[in-house]
């Protein structure tokens, strides 16, 4: 059988998860420049991959086709493998990079952000405000988007003269639409301004990860090369800045298409924890992530077989809907389902995304902070008029256009 094509510029993820699941627990795809891929979409069979050590990240140790030369420059998605940090480290090397990073972002260091992230909210919702009354504006430009990137560039220490830069280089990162050129290019930008932020932290420590970082390196260059330094502070800032505006932008969307729920909430029948969950299984914010790949041949229940070398691509959008796991109704966005935190919308295993606790506590704050300001909020347009990043990783939508305050177009919010 063929491979699933990937469309990399993501107009119908789910559909296209749905048809890769039906192929089976597990599926060939390709991925651009024809490189072929197992998309796995079975939750429990993922769940399985992600915590066996005969599955790494490390493509210079376990990726046949990049070892051997095939993976070069001109493939758009080497930024996505070829990057010395715990996002491709395997083994002992993931657990010492991790090992670094945790602190930054253990849940008692989290909650002591919230004051920050409802300040930074407020001030959001504030500018908001001032919109003419009537006149529609982008959630995702004006608030999913700046709630998370100032977060992260604060966490990170990123001074104010690097950020408008960094942030149209973490865009560009997720941007399917790229030529290798294209994605070169912008990575090569992103790792000298990086490079830039290293140097700045270096004169100008602060109480930050990268300072932090750097005060390990600098004090014993056995824990993190210079290299690994500034690929770990690239992935702290692209990480942990994605996911997090994704979620706030589908859960905006699924309230405003979902009236009955939007109800229920406002009415304190739904906890917001369970619509933050809801949506990360619902519209799982990263949808495919690049790479893994089998140390050793790994059968798969039903007569599947990963081999050696081979690359596997986790489907989380798949795997957090699938009918095994919550039902013939799984493409439905409901916040009271029993499954709703049964995803894996972070990730699993090893790899479990460090900074989850973080982006829950952003949308926990955030959110409700929206709705209680704008009770009358509305989608500005049809919901099949909303288009997708161009993206077959970053699961969003280009532009959230509400009306704040009329509520004479609310039709819209349950259209389309």
């Amino acid at each position: 059988m063929e491979p699933i094509v990937l469309d990399t510029g993501g107009a119908d993820i789910q559909g296209e998860s749905a048809r890769i699941q039906q192929r089976g627990p597990v599926a060939l795809v390709e991925l651009p420049g024809g490189v072929p891929a197992w998309s796995v979409t079975d939750q429990a069979v993922l769940r399985s991959l992600l915590a066996d050590p005969r599955v790494s990240k490390d493509p210079g140790q376990h990726w046949t086709s990049f070892i051997n030369g095939e993976i070069t420059e001109a493939w758009p998605l080497l930024p996505w493998v070829a990057v010395d940090s715990m996002f491709t480290a395997y083994g002992a090397d993931h657990r010492r990079l991790r090992r670094l990073v945790s602190p930054a972002f253990s849940h008692r260091r989290s909650t002591a952000l919230r004051p920050r992230i409802a300040e930074i909210t407020e001030n959001l919702l504030d500018a908001l405000a001032a919109a003419p009354v009537g006149e529609p504006v982008d959630l995702r430009a004006g608030f999913a988007y700046p709630v998370p990137i100032q977060v992260i560039t604060e966490l990170v220490g990123v001074p104010d003269g690097l950020g408008p830069a960094l942030h149209k280089c973490v865009d560009g990162f997720f941007d399917g639409s790229f030529t290798a050129e294209q994605a070169q290019a912008n990575y090569l930008e992103m790792y000298g301004l990086v490079g830039e932020l290293v140097a700045y932290r270096r004169e100008h420590p602060g109480d930050d990860v990268t300072s932090a970082l750097i005060t390990t390196r600098d004090e014993d260059d056995s824990q993190l090369s210079e290299k690994e330094l500034v690929d770990t502070v690239m992935l702290v800032i692209n990480a942990g800045h994605e996911t997090t505006v994704n979620l706030l932008d589908q859960a905006i969307v699924a309230l405003l298409t979902h009236p009955e729920q939007r109800a229920a909430v406002a009415a304190g029948r739904v906890a917001w924890a369970d619509v933050v969950e809801e949506t990360l299984r619902f519209q799982a914010p990263i949808a495919h992530l690049p790479l893994r790949y089998a140390v050793e041949d790994i059968d798969i229940a039903g007569g599947y077989r990963i081999g050696k070398g081979e690359a596997i691509l986790a489907s989380y959008a798949g795997a957090s809907r699938d009918p095994k796991v919550h039902g013939a109704d799984t493409a439905e966005f409901d916040p009271t389902r029993a499954t709703r935190e049964q995803h894996l919308a972070f990730g699993y295993g090893a790899h479990h995304c460090i900074g989850a606790s973080l982006a829950r506590l952003e949308a926990a704050v955030a959110l409700p902070a929206l709705f209680d300001r704008f009770p009358r909020m509305s989608l500005a347009t049809n919901r099949t008029e909303l288009s997708p990043v161009p993206s077959f990783i970053s699961n969003g939508h280009v532009t959230v256009p509400v009306y704040l305050h009329a509520d004479q177009r609310s039709g819209f919010a349950a259209s389309g």
